[in-house]
């Protein structure tokens, strides 16, 4: 809740909220993705793998490099949480706050999901998404957010004043990821990270700034695709609230679970190489 202010404007307080903003990064220079040469392999691909994720539960699933993934509403409307590995370093995985700076608070179609320091690189491209007609609505809401964080057991805990939940996002994934690495849970927690919100709906209040949620428009059949850059290991969780329409976390929340394909297509993007580590020599000034 936001407090009143107690400190008197200064006499120039309209001309210093006057000033114009400035993109903190302009991506005029940046590398971005002929949507055209990714698209092309759409009419020709076979699918190689189906995975469902569970109500409520987590998943994980591999998409070699060259390969497409879908996530799919397959029989109501359901948000889910996902978290992006590189397959073979684990400890590169999806950053969801330079992706956010590089790209906006919701991703879409051509845009690219980066992954963390110091690697910093493109590990997927967003080749189709069906909810592209929705756009931002009146609320300032819009679906795909890389501004969320994930439910977690730890601010239920919090805001319940002791609740043990164990359905949360974060512990869903923490359990799926322990089990497909073999690792212990409190090992495999430490790789869970900041999720692409994937159908979710959400957008920031324009008087309090709080981080709000309202319905999915997501339906049966809806789907958000990418093209793995590098070779992926995906961990999606089912979110306990559903369509996030009423509740975050709920036993109640009519949940549904998701699917996710995986595709062969023929060949590459026309023109298409591999994303390099980033090339920062990483003295950092000594």
């Amino acid at each position: 809740m936001k407090h009143e202010a107690m400190t008197t404007a200064p006499a120039d307080a309209a001309a210093r909220k006057a000033s114009k903003p400035v993109i903190c990064y302009p991506v005029e220079d940046l590398p971005r993705p002929d949507l055209s040469a990714y698209r092309a392999l759409r009419d020709d691909l076979e699918l190689v793998q189906t995975v469902t994720v569970p109500p409520r539960d987590a998943a994980t699933w591999s998409v070699p490099q060259g390969h497409f993934c879908r996530i799919i509403c397959s029989e109501g409307s359901q948000v889910g949480d996902l978290n992006l590995f590189n397959a073979h370093d684990l400890k590169e995985r999806l950053y969801t706050g330079k992706t956010r700076a590089l790209n906006g608070t919701h991703v879409g179609t051509g845009d690219q999901l980066f992954s963390n320091f110091p690697y910093l690189r493109p590990m997927a491209t967003i080749t189709h998404d069906t909810l592209d007609w929705y756009g931002f609505d009146a609320f300032g809401g819009a679906v795909h957010d890389v501004i969320g964080t994930r439910c977690d057991p730890y601010t239920h805990n919090l805001l319940s004043h002791g609740g043990q939940y164990h359905h949360c996002c974060h512990s869903n994934l923490t359990r799926a990821f322990a089990h497909a690495t073999d690792m212990p849970l409190h090992e495999a927690e430490g790789y869970i990270h900041d999720v692409l919100n994937v159908f979710m709906c959400t957008g920031f209040t324009r008087d309090t700034g709080q981080y709000f949620m309202k319905a999915s428009p997501v339906r049966p059949g809806d789907y958000l695709e990418f093209f793995a850059e590098i070779d992926l290991l995906g961990c999606m969780s089912a979110c306990p609230g559903g369509d996030c329409s009423s509740e975050h976390s709920s036993d109640t929340a009519a949940c549904y679970p998701m699917v996710v394909e995986i595709y062969k297509p023929e060949g590459v993007p026309e023109g298409w190489k591999a994303p390099a580590v980033n090339g920062y020599d990483r003295s950092h000034g000594l």
